[in-house]
Protein backbone atom coordinates (compact mmCIF):
# COMPACT_ATOMS: atom_id res chain seq x y z
CA UNK A 1 0.00 0.00 0.00
CA UNK A 2 2.64 2.31 0.72
CA UNK A 3 4.07 1.95 -3.01
CA UNK A 4 0.77 2.91 -4.47
CA UNK A 5 0.72 5.60 -2.28
CA UNK A 6 4.24 7.08 -3.73
CA UNK A 7 3.25 6.12 -6.64
CA UNK A 8 0.08 7.81 -6.96
CA UNK A 9 2.08 11.26 -5.14
CA UNK A 10 4.27 10.95 -7.94
CA UNK A 11 1.73 10.22 -10.65
CA UNK A 12 -0.85 12.89 -9.34
CA UNK A 13 1.72 15.66 -9.48
CA UNK A 14 2.35 14.37 -13.34
CA UNK A 15 -1.00 14.49 -13.75
CA UNK A 16 -0.82 18.13 -12.37
CA UNK A 17 1.76 19.30 -14.03
CA UNK A 18 0.23 18.46 -17.46
CA UNK A 19 -3.17 20.48 -17.01
CA UNK A 20 -0.77 23.68 -15.87
CA UNK A 21 1.20 23.28 -19.31
CA UNK A 22 -1.92 23.89 -21.32
CA UNK A 23 -2.77 26.56 -19.13
CA UNK A 24 0.25 28.12 -18.92
CA UNK A 25 1.21 30.49 -22.30
CA UNK A 26 4.70 29.97 -21.85
CA UNK A 27 6.11 26.40 -23.20
CA UNK A 28 7.48 25.03 -20.27
CA UNK A 29 7.27 21.35 -20.65
CA UNK A 30 5.15 19.32 -18.42
CA UNK A 31 8.20 17.46 -16.68
CA UNK A 32 9.69 20.55 -15.45
CA UNK A 33 6.42 22.02 -14.09
CA UNK A 34 6.28 18.84 -12.48
CA UNK A 35 9.75 19.14 -10.95
CA UNK A 36 9.05 22.45 -9.38
CA UNK A 37 5.45 21.57 -7.94
CA UNK A 38 7.72 18.59 -6.38
CA UNK A 39 10.12 21.26 -4.98
CA UNK A 40 7.43 23.85 -3.75
CA UNK A 41 5.79 20.82 -1.95
CA UNK A 42 8.37 19.51 -0.11
CA UNK A 43 9.70 22.90 0.33
CA UNK A 44 6.23 23.63 2.24
CA UNK A 45 6.40 20.47 3.58
CA UNK A 46 2.97 19.22 1.78
CA UNK A 47 4.62 15.88 1.08
CA UNK A 48 7.43 14.80 2.98
CA UNK A 49 10.44 13.54 2.29
CA UNK A 50 9.09 9.97 3.53
CA UNK A 51 6.16 10.02 1.65
CA UNK A 52 8.31 8.94 -1.48
CA UNK A 53 11.69 8.19 -0.64
CA UNK A 54 11.41 4.53 -1.73
CA UNK A 55 9.86 5.52 -5.34
CA UNK A 56 12.26 8.14 -5.75
CA UNK A 57 15.26 6.06 -5.07
CA UNK A 58 14.13 3.33 -7.03
CA UNK A 59 14.21 5.71 -9.83
CA UNK A 60 17.32 7.29 -9.35
CA UNK A 61 18.40 3.77 -9.31
CA UNK A 62 16.76 2.62 -12.38
CA UNK A 63 17.62 6.46 -14.36
CA UNK A 64 19.63 4.97 -17.30
CA UNK A 65 17.26 2.76 -18.69
CA UNK A 66 14.61 5.59 -18.87
CA UNK A 67 17.49 7.06 -21.66
CA UNK A 68 17.21 4.01 -23.55
CA UNK A 69 14.61 4.86 -25.96
CA UNK A 70 16.12 8.49 -26.05
CA UNK A 71 19.27 7.45 -27.57
CA UNK A 72 18.10 4.78 -29.86
CA UNK A 73 15.76 7.76 -31.23
CA UNK A 74 18.72 9.40 -31.71
CA UNK A 75 19.93 7.24 -34.73
CA UNK A 76 17.23 8.04 -36.88
CA UNK A 77 18.70 11.65 -37.01
CA UNK A 78 22.45 9.93 -37.79
CA UNK A 79 22.97 12.02 -40.72
CA UNK A 80 22.42 15.42 -39.76
CA UNK A 81 24.66 14.35 -36.44
CA UNK A 82 27.22 12.84 -38.79
CA UNK A 83 27.02 16.85 -40.93
CA UNK A 84 27.18 18.69 -37.65
CA UNK A 85 29.75 16.27 -35.62
CA UNK A 86 32.32 18.94 -34.95
CA UNK A 87 29.99 21.92 -33.89
CA UNK A 88 27.77 19.23 -31.77
CA UNK A 89 31.28 18.15 -30.38
CA UNK A 90 32.08 21.89 -29.25
CA UNK A 91 29.25 22.48 -27.44
CA UNK A 92 28.80 19.20 -25.65
CA UNK A 93 32.89 19.66 -24.22
CA UNK A 94 31.93 23.66 -23.38
CA UNK A 95 28.58 23.04 -21.78
CA UNK A 96 29.91 20.25 -19.97
CA UNK A 97 32.89 22.41 -18.36
CA UNK A 98 30.68 25.09 -17.76
CA UNK A 99 28.64 22.69 -15.82
CA UNK A 100 31.62 20.96 -13.84
CA UNK A 101 32.40 24.73 -12.82
CA UNK A 102 29.04 25.43 -11.80
CA UNK A 103 28.69 22.30 -9.65
CA UNK A 104 32.06 23.01 -8.39
CA UNK A 105 31.36 26.53 -7.46
CA UNK A 106 27.60 25.38 -5.84
CA UNK A 107 29.44 22.91 -3.75
CA UNK A 108 32.17 25.25 -2.31
CA UNK A 109 29.10 27.73 -1.36
CA UNK A 110 26.94 24.86 -0.03
CA UNK A 111 30.21 23.91 2.22
CA UNK A 112 30.79 27.31 3.09
CA UNK A 113 27.10 28.26 4.15
CA UNK A 114 26.99 24.78 5.90
CA UNK A 115 30.33 25.47 7.58
CA UNK A 116 28.59 29.16 8.64
CA UNK A 117 25.22 27.46 10.14
CA UNK A 118 27.93 25.23 12.40
CA UNK A 119 29.52 28.51 13.28
CA UNK A 120 26.21 29.90 14.97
Amino acid sequence: MKILKQVGILFALCWVSQILEQWIPVPIPASVIALVLMLTCLITRVIRVHHIQEKADFLLANMAFFFVPAGVSVMNYFDILQSSGVKILIVCLVSTVITFAVTAWSVQLTVRLMNRRKKQ
